[in-house]
């Protein structure tokens, strides 16, 4: 009878621990999600708290100063919008016109190459073209749903924008709050760890915008030189793409060689390598120096750490892969590394101390 209960306990046990992984697998996307804003969310807060901080030491009132950066911050961005979205829509609507032209292009290209009849290598590309053509609620669905997305993306945004704005104004109880839940002897402790996320996270978004403008300027300067076509419209495409350290830059390559190859295979040649240029500076400058300094981590755990992140959050948490990583890494330093060193070194000092003791 005893032994039937144990195997009732154990089977009961396991049928709660199916369910409750069942139960975690369902709601992991939604935790994923519910996270990644608040972190956002966070990032957006620190800057905001930082400049309301240094407009306080003026007697500016802190809501105030909050609300100036947060204007401020929007305006530079509207200035910027203003000033590159209208040649950036023009030259997009320019290359969504000649997609015929390229596809083409690239049809005839390709069969020089592999020897084979355009007509043949076209074929795949035509019936993919007539299935939407022919049936056009496979592409207004689609499109609908992208304008959906787009929609509740905004409107996520200012909620984000608004909740940062009072984070800012007032982040000592939400500081305190989350220090009070580690007793009181860790809570100096875990201020210095929160400080140092700050700084990281500073330092990842004044390095980001770094990286954008760089690369913006030099790959602008480097398409039009070669005389490539739609070069805003690539470098802008190119410069929102460096937010993913490494591998923005290579998927921001692929669309402006595809189109270059349409010209001449000489001129692919010579758009790759202006990408390879600029992405060498990037890997061997603006990361390691800008970006890893500034977040105290070495360049490949970026590289290795923005694939393992993309892999576990999604494409969304591509674009806040570093600060997850700084989270991580300043954690297990702080909180595993740390107590290590420090308990080896309270023996070594013990071990030496002893001896002394004994002859005394």
């Amino acid at each position: 009878m005893a032994a039937e209960d144990r195997s009732s306990h154990v089977a009961y046990r396991a049928v709660l621990l199916a369910a409750g992984l069942l139960l975690f697998g369902l709601l992991f996307r939604q935790l994923v999600t519910l996270l990644l804003a608040i972190l956002i969310t966070i990032i957006f807060a620190i800057p905001l708290a930082a400049a309301a901080g240094r407009l306080e030491r003026y007697k500016i009132p802190r809501a105030l100063g909050a609300l100036v950066a947060l204007l401020g911050g929007v305006t530079v961005l509207a200035l910027v919008i203003y000033l590159l979205i209208p040649p950036f829509v023009d030259q997009s609507e320019q290359f969504a016109d000649d997609v015929p032209r390229i596809v083409t292009d690239l049809e005839k290209t390709y069969a020089d190459i592999a020897g084979e009849d355009p007509g043949e290598v076209g074929d795949p590309v035509q019936d993919f073209v007539e299935r939407y053509t022919e049936n056009p609620q496979r592409l207004i669905g689609p499109i609908t749903e992208i304008g959906l997305n787009v929609a509740g993306i905004l409107a996520a945004l200012v909620l984000i924008l608004i909740t940062a704005y009072y984070m800012a104004v007032r982040p000592e109880p939400l500081v305190g709050g989350l220090v009070s839940l580690f007793p009181p002897r860790r809570r100096e402790h875990i201020r210095y760890v929160l400080d140092r996320l700050r700084k990281s996270w500073i330092g990842w978004m004044e390095g980001v915008a770094i990286d954008m403008l760089i690369t913006f300027v030099l790959l602008y300067l480097g398409l039009t030189i070669i005389g490539l076509d739609f070069a805003i419209f690539f470098a802008v495409l190119s410069a929102l793409l460096v937010v993913v350290p490494y591998f923005g830059a290579i998927a921001g390559a692929i669309p402006p060689v595809l189109f270059a190859l349409t010209d001449s295979p000489g001129k692919a040649l010579i758009t790759l390598l202006v990408y390879v240029l600029v992405q060498q500076l990037e890997s061997s400058v603006t990361i390691p120096v800008v970006m890893a300094q500034r977040t105290r981590m070495h360049p490949a755990m970026i590289a290795i750490g923005v694939v393992v992140v993309g892999q576990l959050f999604g494409f969304v948490g591509l674009f806040v892969a570093v600060p997850i990583l700084s989270l991580l890494v300043i954690s297990v330093e702080e909180f595993w590394v740390k107590p290590i060193e420090e308990a080896e070194v309270e023996r070594r000092r013990e071990a030496i101390e002893l001896p002394s003791g004994e002859l005394g």
